[in-house]
């Protein structure tokens, strides 16, 4: 029975099955039908239903399904994400009803304004520059977001990684929206310690030093280098890699550089894995070339390295650069320089082989000046070493864009190429950001030849976008006052020369020195040529008047027997300076000579000549040895005695070990120098590293100064024409006469003072006198510190006279120092 029952039950399920799918089947089928017939209808309207800002027409300008199309589901689909990805909408559906399709639109909010809340250490501008949303933008999550992180990462970049920063959205009427990016600064991020892994040759206050990265410690309050930066993190392997292959490693990896967040999120440890390799020294070098005509064998000069020096990859660069620019300058601007390295290890030895390569003839389609909103195109072109039909040459490419640099009107110069038109053209393109070139300058400083300095100038390097510059300075201190204005046109005439004028006016106090006060009131024209690379001419015209006054009365010489005057000077002046950097020096040398000829409308009438020039050569690294030396001549071709004030006085920074004009000629009665007609000094410099970490800014130098200064045109003995007229005006004097006295005529007390008869000092005091000039040979030693303080650069010198006269005037500590806000 169970058996039967159960049969029975099968048969029934399989009955409904079957007639179930049969059913279905008909419903799939009517549904098929529905659908097809919806396809194939077509679209009689579209109607736009939602939209308050948009144009209805606008929304349906961007739908790809048109009215009299057919209804196709696909293309319907098409539309719905073209209108969601114009990112004008927050929702956006279509259906289809009554032969039409009905759009359905919620709009995106417009941003009225952007607000930040809680930024100290950024300011609003600097987002501004940073985001993309602005006001009247539409506003979406996505982009919300993506400004987000753009505000984020320069936080990170500036060493807060804890920033947290949340975007709230205010409603305003009419859809329109205010965006708050409300910030949570935190505190800097910075680096707790900074550690190297597998150096071997040097330590770690020695690579540590060789980064722009440092380690947080108390007294780098003012420096944010501390800080944790991803890009700061990359420079500095870069950095490391070069000075190890500076320092004869051809091999040398940097394997990684990790940043690991300390637990308490406080900090960073920065991790360098090295793989120093072997030391190298140069072998042969060789100059290879394919281009026809060249011989080779007089390139070799450029070669910046040569056999048994240690390996440095700066001087390949080098070598390159001026191989490349050599042989553009013979018409093979296309012409690629390319260095081949042969190690051998077993040897520790490293061949060079330059291969001179005729590259690809591409040329120069156009070039582009983008984004200089200021400064005229002409004042930025006109630095270019490349005009448009050239050759590409890339050291000329690049060698205009450190021109520009040079400027100093931008905040960026960045190079880029192009295809042009046709395959063997190119473009370029050298993009620009302006910077401010006003400048209103406060300053102040303390010496202890000035004492206390203040100054105040104004200053636009970029005059209305055409290059000039301007200037108005005013500085006071207890020995000088200087009121000065400067005007400067670059390439005046449209040629490489640099044309300008000043007006000054100079009060210079001497008491101190050589008892007298002198003010020159005048202009000045003056004009630079480059005549090379590192070389240019300049040449100027002043007329001024100066006056002098004495204010040492028992001096035994009368400064106004000077004569105040008007100058009228000509002259000029060659420099050769090939120095790598002109403050922190390691190699190069300057030469200079000049001459100012002065008479013609003057009074004054002389030739005064100038020659100097210094070497330097790094024996070490941090180790740089220097030579100078410096000359003047004065020479007097006019009918009176030359003016106190065109002589040559030295002592201070000019001689150190002797006070400012404490060493040369002087007057014996009163100790006062009277200044020499010629001098020779020469100096030897090394400098010092103290092992102190780069960013105290402490640089410290051995010095010996030596040379001779003398020679005075002056008679052994002058009379005091002061004391000579109370002497023609006092009856009971034997020199009595006043014919001789309103005439000024001294002759006969002259003649008995150089004849020094009957011991008239003695009698009528200072009456005569004398001036001692050795003119010989002096030496100095000592130490010199420079400090780049926060405050502003600090110099502090200590040297000792070990040759000297018993009348020259040592100083054994001098300073200086100053800052501008």
């Amino acid at each position: 029975m169970f058996k039967y029952n159960l049969a029975v039950f099968i048969k029934s399920l399989l009955l409904f099955a079957f007639f179930s799918s049969i059913i279905y089947a008909q419903e799939v089928t009517e549904n098929q039908n529905i659908q097809s017939s919806q396809i194939y209808e077509r679209i009689m309207f579209i109607e736009v239903r939602g939209s308050q800002r948009i144009e209805s027409d606008t929304i349906k300008s961007y739908m790809t399904v048109k009215p009299g199309d057919l209804y196709d589901d696909a293309e319907v689909d098409r539309s719905l994400k073209i209108l969601f990805n114009t990112g004008l909408f927050a929702d956006v559906a279509i259906r289809y009803e009554n032969s039409g399709l009905i759009v359905f639109v919620i709009e995106n909010p417009i941003i009225n304004r952007i607000d930040f809340e809680g930024n100290k250490a950024l300011k609003d501008d600097k987002f501004e520059e940073e985001i993309e949303l602005g006001p009247r933008s539409v506003y979406t999550r996505s982009k919300v977001q993506a400004d987000v992180q753009r505000l984020i990462e320069l936080y990170r970049r500036s060493g807060r990684f804890s920033a947290f920063i949340e975007p709230k959205v205010i409603r305003q009427p009419q859809n329109r929206i205010d965006l708050i990016f409300e910030i949570t600064e935190g505190p800097t991020t910075g680096v707790s310690s900074i550690n190297f892994l597998g150096n071997r040759s040097f330590r770690d206050r020695k690579l540590k030093s060789q980064l722009v990265t440092k380690e947080s410690k108390w007294w780098r309050f003012f420096s944010s280098d501390d800080s944790y930066d991803p890009d700061k993190l990359a420079y500095d392997r870069e950095q490391i890699r070069k000075f190890y292959l500076d320092e004869g490693y051809a091999d040398f990896q940097v394997v990684s550089a990790v940043a690991e967040l300390t637990k308490d999120g406080q900090n960073f440890v920065i991790t360098f894995v090295l793989d120093e390799g072997q030391i190298y020294e140069f072998g042969e070098s060789f100059i290879e070339s394919s281009l026809e005509n060249m011989n080779t064998d007089e390139l070799l000069y450029l070669i910046e390295h040569r056999k048994g020096n240690q390996y440095k990859a700066t001087d390949i660069d080098l070598t390159v650069d001026a191989l490349t620019l050599a042989v553009g300058e013979e018409g093979y601007a296309s012409a690629e320089v390319r260095p081949r390295v042969r190690r051998k290890r077993e040897e520790g030895i490293v061949d060079i082989v330059y291969s001179i390569e005729e590259g690809p003839r591409v040329y120069i389609e156009k070039i582009n000046i983008n984004e200089n909103t200021r400064t005229r195109d002409e004042v930025i072109r006109r630095e270019l070493r490349v005009s448009e039909g050239d050759a590409y040459n890339k050291v000329l490419i690049d060698r205009s864009e450190t021109k520009i640099k040079s400027l100093g009107y931008f905040r960026e110069v960045e190079t880029s190429i192009r295809p042009g038109t046709e395959e063997d053209r190119m473009i370029v393109d050298f993009e620009v950001e302006e910077q401010p070139t006003g400048e209103l300058s406060l300053g102040a400083g303390f010496s202890s030849a000035e004492s206390l300095l203040l100054e105040i100038g104004i200053s636009e390097r970029n005059l209305l976008g055409r290059g000039q510059s301007v200037r108005l300075n005013i500085s006071t201190s207890e020995r000088r006052k200087q009121f000065e204005i400067g005007f400067t046109q670059p390439y005046f005439l449209g040629r490489r020369l640099t044309a300008g004028f000043d007006i000054f006016h100079i009060d210079n106090d001497y008491r101190r020195y050589s008892s007298y006060r002198s003010t020159q009131s005048g202009a000045s024209i003056r004009a630079v040529w480059p005549m090379a690379e590192y070389a240019s001419l300049s040449v100027f015209y002043r007329y001024l008047k100066e006056e002098i006054s004495s204010y040492f009365f028992q001096s035994g010489y009368n400064l106004a027997d000077d004569y105040n005057a008007d100058k009228s000077e000509i002259g000029y002046s060659y420099v050769i300076d090939t120095r790598d950097d002109p403050i922190d020096t390691t190699r190069g040398w300057t030469f200079s000579f000049g001459q100012d000829i002065a008479g013609l409308l003057g009074e004054s009438e002389y030739i005064r000549s100038n020659l100097g020039g210094r070497y330097y050569y790094e024996i070490a690294r941090d180790w740089v040895l220097s030579a100078g030396a410096n000359a003047g001549y004065i020479y007097n071709y006019g009918s009176k005695d030359l003016r106190i004030n065109d002589r040559f006085f030295k002592g201070g920074n000019t001689f150190r070990g002797f006070d400012r004009a404490g060493v040369g000629p002087k007057e014996k009665v009163t100790d006062r120098p009277r200044g020499a007609e010629f001098f020779a000094i020469g100096t030897l410099e090394v400098t010092v590293p103290l092992g102190l970490p780069d960013e105290f800014g402490l640089r410290t130098a051995l010095f010996t100064d030596f040379g001779i200064i003398g020679k005075n045109d002056d008679e052994d003995r002058v009379l005091n024409t002061l004391r000579a007229q109370e002497l023609l005006g006092d009856i009971n004097s034997p020199f009595y006469n006043l014919s001789e006295l309103l005439n000024q005529n001294y002759s006969a007390i002259n003649e008995a003072c150089r004849n020094d008869s009957a011991g008239l000092n003695e009698i009528y005091g200072t009456l005569c006198t004398r001036f001692v000039d050795d003119a010989t040979f002096r030496a100095t030693v000592g130490v010199t510190l420079n400090w780049n303080s926060p405050f502003g650069p600090i110099r502090f010198d200590i040297g000792r006279a070990v040759v000297s006269e018993d009348y020259d005037d040592a100083k054994f500590f001098r300073f200086s120092g100053g800052t501008r806000f």
